[in-house]
Formats: structure tokens, sequence, C-alpha cells
């Protein structure tokens, strides 16, 4: 073979995407929705790549809220405590993600509203010393924007970020 040639035998062939009706997709659904947390973002994506017709979609998601297998404030909270406690995100992060999943803005300001702000401020203040100790700058001032970036990226507010960098930078 030359050069440049594709070699067809070599490769699969693509795979056909089986297209689900509204009531298999209902059935998959409520298996996933049973072993853990789905939004109603997360249905309606899943519905989409599975080829299950626009109109029909919002009635299988009514069915499953109806039947109480989505609950996106079950899910916001969950959701919330997870991020917060075990990857460390900021409510601004997290807040992020959760409409990137089809939650309403109320939901979510409700669900946020039970992160403690003293063991958010812990946590992150732990996050920058860890953080710091790899970090190489070749000043304090460059020191201090890279971590604070890194705090701002996490989903702080520039003020938590600054104050807790301030209290770090303080125990040098």
């Amino acid at each position: 073979m030359r050069k440049g040639e594709f070699d067809k035998e070599m490769t699969p062939a693509p795979r056909e995407r089986k297209t689900k009706s509204a009531t298999e997709a209902l059935q998959s659904l409520m298996r996933l929705c049973a072993r853990g947390e789905r939004s109603t973002g997360d249905a309606m994506r899943l519905m989409r790549t599975w080829g299950v017709p626009e109109g029909e979609r919002q009635a299988v998601v009514d069915k499953l809220v109806a039947q109480r297998f989505i609950d996106n404030s079950r899910y916001a909270e969950l959701y919330v405590r997870e991020k917060s406690r075990l990857s460390g995100w900021g409510a601004r992060k997290i807040a992020m993600q959760l409409r990137a999943k089809g939650v309403d803005k109320e939901t979510i300001a409700e669900a946020l509203a039970t992160i403690d702000n003293e063991e958010q401020g812990s946590r992150l203040a732990e996050k920058l010393r860890r953080k710091m100790r790899s970090t190489k700058a070749q000043s304090d001032y460059e020191l201090r924007g890279k971590l604070l970036r890194y705090a701002l990226g996490l989903g702080y507010d520039y003020d938590d970020a600054s104050s807790a960098l301030d209290k770090i930078m303080g125990e040098r």
C-alpha cells in the first residue's frame, strides 16, 4: 500500500445508530434514573442522541417527573453537595454547570443556599495552600496572580478568593 492510501479493510464500518421510540426511551430512562439521579436536561439530551422525535420528548420527561424518577430540586441538592464537598468547586462554577444541565435558576438558588460558607472558605484555603506548594513563580505578585486565577477557575467569587489569599500569603 502506498503512503496516504486509506486501508479500507482495517477500519470497522461505522455503527448505525438505532433510534428509539418514545416508549423505549421511557423504559431506558426509568432504568437509568433508578441507578442514579438525572436532570430533565440530561433526559432531553439522551433522547436527542437516541433519535426520539422532538414532539414526544417532553411527554416522556413529564411522565418521568410525575412518577418521581426525575426531580430537578433533588438532583440539584445532590449535585451541589457533591461538587462543593468532594470536588471543592465554588458556587459560580456549580451554578453554571447546573444551568447547562437544564435546571432552572430558582432551583439552583435553593440548592446553593445549602452550602456552608465557613466550610467552603476553609476548603478553598486548603486547596490554595496545596496549589501554592506546587506553583512556581518569580515573585509573590506572580504567585498571587496564579493562585487567584486558580481560585476563580474553581468557581469562587473574587472577594472570597482574594481574602483567602491574603490570609494564606500572610502565613508564609
